[in-house]
């Protein structure tokens, strides 16, 4: 059991287990709150494990009224590794310039994500991804619309790669490696955080110590990052078929995100009919702990819209 929720009242927290899914993909996962509550569905972006969902978000959700579902996407933590793809620096530098393929897709990590909800009993969810996670939760919601009950797409954009672009201050360090060492990985992963972070809500340096010692333990390498980069170089603009997305959707972005310009955020909120953009002054790509209670209330709210 983990240390309990915010307010102090008991959340049920699984222990981490395994979906063994029919593509050979074994997916691990971690269940916050009753089974019965409506699902939340939580969908890491391009390298990080479930983890990076923070436990304490987790147990705020849950307390909202949710059963709340993290998980390691493929090629981190503790689900399978595609070791077997090897990806080169000049893979990457080519799919930046539109002239590479990938060993995987957008669509391939969203059938992953259906596939945890079959093993789970979960018929559909209220779906939140951040990054390269809300490309995958669109994609869910374009592929398969019946699983998804609501969005919440935070950081991310629509694939069109006249929105959403990487500020040039960011490429090098996306190009270079992050460590082979533990304590390498973990001072590097300090130091990039605080260029890509968030500016106005500051991540103290030992919370972000020890959450990169916790991803690299758990099963942190450099190749499935990799394979993820390609993965999001190489998707197809969901710009026109997310006019076909009718769930009640919230689209979340920071005014200071080096790694998807706010650009992205707006497109994608054009793009969906009814669609609620909340823009944040000073917000990075991350997840600052004092916007938690920001963000719990804005799914909960997009929850609500579904009902």
């Amino acid at each position: 059991m983990t240390e309990g929720p915010v307010r102090g009242e008991t959340v049920e927290v699984s222990e981490e287990s395994f979906a063994h899914l029919p593509c050979g993909i074994d997916l691990c996962h971690q269940t916050f709150g009753d089974p019965a509550d409506e699902a939340v569905l939580l969908v890491m972006g391009l390298g990080g494990p479930m983890g990076w969902w923070p436990t304490g978000f987790c147990e705020l959700l849950a307390e909202r009224g949710f059963f709340v579902v993290r998980y390691d996407n493929r090629d981190t933590g503790r689900s399978t590794k595609l070791r077997h793809h090897r990806v080169s620096r000049s893979d990457v530098v080519k799919a930046f310039l539109g002239r590479e393929s990938a060993p995987y897709g957008l669509d391939d990590l969203a059938d992953d994500a259906v596939g945890l909800l079959d093993h789970l009993q979960i018929d559909d969810a209220h779906v939140v991804g951040i990054s390269m996670g809300g490309m995958i939760a669109q994609t869910l919601a374009v592929e398969h619309a019946a699983r998804v009950r609501s969005l919440t797409s935070m950081m991310s954009t629509t694939g069109a790669r006249r929105v959403g672009r990487v500020d040039p201050r960011v490429i090098p360090m996306m190009l270079t490696p992050v460590g082979r060492t533990r304590p390498e990985y973990a001072e590097n992963s300090v130091r990039n955080g605080k260029l890509t972070g968030s500016t106005a809500f500051p991540t103290d340096d030992e919370v972000a110590r020890a959450r990169a010692l916790e991803t690299y333990d758990r099963g942190w390498i450099a190749s499935g990052v990799s394979r993820h980069m390609l993965a999001v170089l190489t998707q197809r603009d969901r710009t026109e078929r997310l006019g076909a997305v009718h769930v009640p959707t919230t689209v979340i972005h920071g005014t200071r995100d080096l790694l998807v310009h706010p650009s992205g955020g707006r497109a994608t909120a054009r793009a969906i009919a009814g669609a609620e953009l909340l823009e944040i002054a000073g917000l990075g790509h991350d997840l600052p702990a004092q916007l938690h209670e920001t963000f719990a209330d804005a799914i909960a709210a997009t929850a609500a819209r579904a009902r």
